[in-house]
């Protein structure tokens, strides 16, 4: 990559959702850089995640994750360091699942499982998650549709992979490079508290709140994600 070349940005959507989630940051910043999409697959841990999406991107590259894509993120920079020149990480709780947790995971895998998908991701991401607004059912349909194209079984792999997701303070904390922390400010799932911590633990990143929006930013507050994104992205590089 040389210096006047813009860095690839790999983008890593979060749970069942696909590429559509980022549709407006991909149509913006594509303009300015190659920009891909991974695919979590069937994976059923985000060690797995990463290491399909390291083999399918640049040799060096900025990512961006949201929720279990932040967590495929997080598993990117501790497995290849040397590839990753900068960090967005959104909506994302950094700890590990707690047995509570996990434990109310169970009867929306039985709904997964009984063919009730689109009924159990609103309860994934209750309407509550979002902010209010005339855009909240809109937002939900896409959810939902997204859900829906991947299946059940993804589900069931991606649940279990946030499950077992494992703790990356460590990896956080040794992080040199420019970093963003991103979130919706009515996000109930991930709440702003988590994020401050997150931001805290990373020497270079800053924190950024997006008013208006909840669980789902990049479609809640579309242009807002995309400029923050673009701010993050034209920042001076850090030397490692």
């Amino acid at each position: 990559m040389t210096e006047d070349a813009a860095e690839p940005l790999l983008l890593i959507p979060g749970l069942m959702q696909d590429a559509r989630v980022f549709w407006h940051q991909i149509i913006t910043l594509s303009a300015e850089r190659p920009v891909q999409v991974a695919s979590l697959g069937a994976a059923s841990a985000v060690e797995d995640m990463a290491r399909l999406a390291l083999d399918h991107a640049p040799p060096r590259f900025a990512v961006a994750g949201h929720w279990l894509g932040a967590l495929v993120a997080m598993e990117v920079l501790r497995r290849a360091p040397e590839r990753v020149t900068r960090i967005a990480l959104m909506d994302v709780n950094p700890l590990p699942e707690t047995p509570q947790q996990a434990a109310a995971r169970e009867p929306r895998l039985v709904k997964a499982r009984a063919g009730r998908l689109a009924e159990m991701m609103l309860e994934e991401v209750p309407a509550s998650a979002l902010a209010d607004g005339p855009q909240r059912t809109e937002v939900l349909a896409i959810l939902q549709d997204m859900a829906d194209a991947l299946g059940p079984e993804p589900y069931l792999a991606q649940s279990r992979a946030l499950v077992r997701r494992p703790d990356h303070q460590r990896t956080l904390r040794t992080a040199r490079l420019p970093a963003l922390v991103l979130c919706g400010e009515a996000d109930t799932i991930c709440p702003v508290r988590r994020h401050e911590f997150l931001a805290e633990l990373m020497p270079h990143a800053r924190f950024q709140l997006i008013r208006g929006a909840g669980h789902l930013p990049m479609l809640e507050q579309p242009e807002a994600v995309t400029a923050a994104l673009q701010s993050w992205l034209r920042a001076p590089l850090l030397l490692r």
